[in-house]
């Protein structure tokens, strides 16, 4: 049984991508690699450092929005007359909709008989092969919602999966070489909640992250086929599922996970989020009560100890290895002289009459390494002061994992951690994996964790932590049934909030470990940085469980690993699958000028644009330049997110820009056009909105050749979006008469640098602290054509004044450096008198803004304004 994955479990897929890279022959460890321990008997206790574990990015899986279909390129699936689909039904009426709807098309859809058993099975999919070839497949049982797991028993369990990945693996087994080309396809539903289990709810019916992980190992296998896992919520009519699934088969190459929720487009997509949240964390202690599976796998020995040393509680471990005696030879010979040991084995099989090969030696010295494992992690316990109970159980014995948990009943009537890090591998394509491989390696793990949480309930348990795989998250060729197994884990896991509320449900997708073991040997290093994957320093993986379960309350599902490489790269390279001319198209209509050349929206970077924009032509460039340098103002860096979630979300309602960072300035060098470089992804909020992540970027060509292009990072922000109206706030006013404003605007102008179309202000008062800016009137346009979504020039309105504040009081001039949220409110104020409100803050730490008309209508309103003075002092 293997606990994590290993290199073995991403060369395959290496190869399959980067196949200059295979030629040579590669062994790859079965054992799962050991840790590099001291001599002596006891380990040393130490817990691992928890900045260790935060020098890897921490990624989550999250759902992000993409642009609706109409806007993506045609997949290459044309569903044409005469053409043979093969339809999996389900029980909830999608089948018989989407036959007719095929039907409508001249499609002829063959519909299977999900209850015979798979050699049946298999032999009625060869007999329609020799009527026909079978374009594609609609695969449909994962549309049901199946009962909740603690009312199944194992028969039921065993049931439903058959029915779902099961049969799904014996048809695609079947029909390997006819599904190949981009004209065929794999198109599979699932309810897990329209966004694949990654919405805030949870996933509502989990069994279909089965179904998902199959079909995303699938695509590695078959790159160039159509293959989509198709989400939707439980609710989701048979007529909307139907539509769906037939509009993902002839649209958008550029993700295999997309579901429908709220009602948008979703796929999945990693954002990095540090552990530290502001939530309370589990804390770990001599009380703790641990269950652990797989514990004799070197990596979970190892992140055991961690535990313990950091703890001292209680640990129930469990493995397939019976647990050896301290004083065992094997054990002794194998921490102090391993050739030793080899030889000792080899004697043993010649003293029996064998005639020992290599393979069956390493056979015996990797159960032996799996017993020290074993008997390492109950030291650790014990040596931290902690108490360890070892049970040897096998995961696919429900009566001994019952004992087990039972007895946890009995003694603490709790689990307060359990990580279930048992499973084991066997990288084979599909016409190479016979199904009782396929059953082995997806049963260990699937019915290991469905036992237990069975066992279990009642019981409360504080937080399941499941070993997982990049095999899971992305797919991984010839691992199927791991890919279904770890991805099932995942979205079970998920499913937690809506029957164990109190329970945290987090999934670990570790990459390939290195610096251990195997991992080190031979030329696997080499072909993993040639496919720009970094294997995982144990000094920063073992602590990682640890650092999930104290740092904060999260659940959720993380992938652990440093560059991923070929990993995260894109099915459709171009445009990630959309039709940039479309984007361009939408912008144009809803007057968003500052998106230019829409370059593509990519799962793992989401929407891209290049907007050039020349001084010459643009007013709040001109007017806005310092040492005859113009700079983009922050307010228009503002505006630039706007629209650029505006462009992702048209039918949404922009309610404020929040976490805005103005780190550097940009530069229009000698007044020539400079390109921005925008990026947008946009998730949902967990309130049922949506965020739009923007990031600005510049980039010059490389200060030598050969270099790479000098990019810089200028501004960031959070666009917050709403399917409601916003509405304008009123409040009273007590407005200062004109003679308090007594700072005009041909001081102020002496100081700022601002043109005309950037001289918004004609009056100022300043206040202890306060200030009150009146706007002018009559400016010229700040742009050709100005439609703006957050009026800038008021925001302009707030940061002057504020800054009028600051040199009249510190006698400092300062740039923009972040806010907290800027909202803006209302239609165009044209014609009224409008006031500027800033409020300083601590001494001027920081400033909020209100912009209102004389009546008290509010048309911005600007929190947690922060500057950045220069050196130099100033006066006015």
């Amino acid at each position: 049984l293997r606990d994590y994955p290993t290199l073995s479990h991403v060369i395959g897929f290496v190869k399959a991508h980067r196949p200059d890279l295979a030629g040579g022959t590669v062994r790859i460890a079965e054992a799962a690699p050991t840790v590099v321990r001291p001599s002596a008997s006891a380990p040393t206790l130490q817990a691992a450092s928890l900045e260790a574990a935060d020098l890897m990015p921490r990624r989550v899986a999250v759902p992000t929005l993409r642009p609706a279909s109409r806007f993506c390129k045609p997949t290459g699936v044309s569903l044409n007359k005469k053409d043979r689909v093969l339809i999996m039904p389900d029980a909830s009426g999608v089948a018989e909709v989407l036959a007719n709807a095929l039907a409508e098309r001249g499609v002829i859809a063959l519909t299977a008989d999900p209850n015979v058993d798979a050699e049946t099975f298999s032999a009625q999919l060869t007999e329609a092969l020799s009527e026909g070839a079978i374009q594609g497949v609609y695969w449909l049982p994962a549309l049901e919602v199946e009962p909740e797991i603690e009312s199944l028993d194992l028969n039921q369990w065993h049931e439903l999966l058959r029915v779902r990945v099961k049969n799904l693996y014996t048809a695609m087994r079947t029909l390997y070489q006819t599904i190949t080309t981009p004209e065929n396809f794999l198109v599979v539903g699932t309810r897990l909640g329209g966004m694949h289990g990654y919405g805030v709810e949870g996933a509502s019916a989990p069994l279909g992250g089965a179904v998902t992980g199959f079909a995303k190992a699938y695509k590695r296998e078959r790159l160039e086929t159509l293959v989509k896992a198709v989400d939707f919520a439980p609710d989701a009519s048979a007529e909307t599922v139907a539509a769906g699934l037939l509009e993902e088969t002839l649209s958008d190459p550029g993700v295999v996970e997309i579901g429908y929720g709220q009602g948008g487009r979703y796929g999945v997509t990693l954002i990095e989020t540090p552990a530290v949240d502001g939530s309370e964390g589990l804390p770990l202690n001599e009380e703790t009560v641990f269950l652990v599976t797989g514990a004799a796998g070197g990596i979970t020995s190892a992140i055991v100890t961690d535990l313990a040393a950091a703890s001292g509680g209680i640990f129930f471990l469990t493995d397939l290895v019976n647990l050896p005696e301290p004083d065992d030879e094997s054990i002794h010979l194998f921490r102090q002289d391993r050739e030793a040991l080899t030889k000792r084995l080899i004697d043993q099989a010649r003293a029996k009459g064998e005639r020992p090969t290599p393979a069956q030696i390493d056979k015996a010295f990797f159960a032996i390494e799996r017993e020290e494992s074993a008997l390492r992690a109950v030291e650790a316990v014990e040596a931290a002061g902690g108490t360890a109970f070892y049970r040897s159980a096998n995961l696919l014995d429900p009566d001994a994992l019952n004992g087990v948990v039972d007895e946890i009943r009995e003694r603490f009537g709790r689990i307060d951690v359990l990580i279930h890090a048992g499973g084991m591998e066997i990288s084979r394509t599909l016409p190479d994996k016979d199904p009782k491989q396929f059953d082995l390696v997806f049963d260990i793990k699937a019915d290991g964790f469905f036992s237990l949480l069975k066992a279990a309930a009642g019981m409360p348990i504080r937080a399941t932590v499941v070993f997982s795989s990049v095999a899971g998250r992305f797919g991984n060729s010839g691992q199927t049934d791991y890919s279904a197994a770890n991805d099932l884990l995942c979205k079970i896991s998920s499913s937690l909030r809506r029957w164990r509320p109190h329970t945290r449900g987090i999934a670990l997708d570790w990459t390939a470990w290195g610096g251990i073991g195997m991992a080190t040997r031979g030329s696997i290093p080499k072909i993993m940085e040639m496919a720009g994957i970094d294997m995982l320093p144990p000094e920063s993986g073992i602590p990682t469980v640890r650092r999930e379960l104290v740092s904060s309350a999260f659940r959720g599902e993380i992938v652990v690993g440093g560059r991923l490489g070929i990993l995260v790269k894109e099915f459709e390279e171009e445009s990630g699958g959309v039709d940039g001319a479309a984007l361009e198209a939408c912008a144009r209509e809803h007057h968003l000028g500052l998106v230019g050349a829409v370059k593509g929206c990519k799962l793992y970077g989401g929407l891209a644009v290049e907007t050039t924009l020349d001084p010459k032509t643009q007013a709040f460039l001109h007017d806005h330049a310092m040492e005859g340098t113009p700079l983009l103002p922050g307010v228009m860096a503002t505006e630039a997110f706007a629209q650029m979630a505006k462009l992702t979300a048209p039918e949404y309602t922009i309610t404020g820009v929040e976490k805005v960072k103005l780190m550097q300035p940009f530069k229009f060098y000698r007044g020539e056009p400079a390109t921005l470089y925008l990026r947008a992804v946009t998730v949902p909020s967990a309130d049922g909105n949506l965020i739009c992540r923007c990031e600005l970027r510049s980039s010059r060509p490389p200060s030598k050749p050969g270099l790479p292009a000098q990019e810089k990072l200028h501004f960031t922000a959070e666009v917050h979006l709403s399917r409601g109206e916003v509405t304008q706030p009123m409040m009273e006013i007590d407005l200062p008469d004109m003679s308090a404003l007594t700072i005009g605007a041909e001081k102020v102008y002496t100081v700022y640098f601002h043109g005309p179309a950037y001289k918004v202000l004609e009056r100022v008062g300043v206040g202890a602290d306060y200030a009150v800016g009146l706007m002018a009137q009559g400016l010229p346009p700040d742009a050709p054509d100005p439609v703006w979504l957050m009026f800038p020039r008021l925001i302009e309105l707030a940061f002057q004044t504020a800054g009028i504040w600051e040199i009249k009081t510190n006698s400092t001039l300062a740039l923009p450096a972040s806010f907290e949220s800027v909202s803006t409110y209302g239609g165009v104020p044209n014609g009224s008198q409008l006031y500027a409100l800033v409020e300083a803050v601590d001494g001027g730490q920081s400033f909020n803004a209100l912009v209102t008309d004389e009546r008290g209508k509010v048309y911005v309103r600007l929190d947690g304004y922060r500057t950045s003075a220069l050196p130099d002092k100033v006066t006015l």
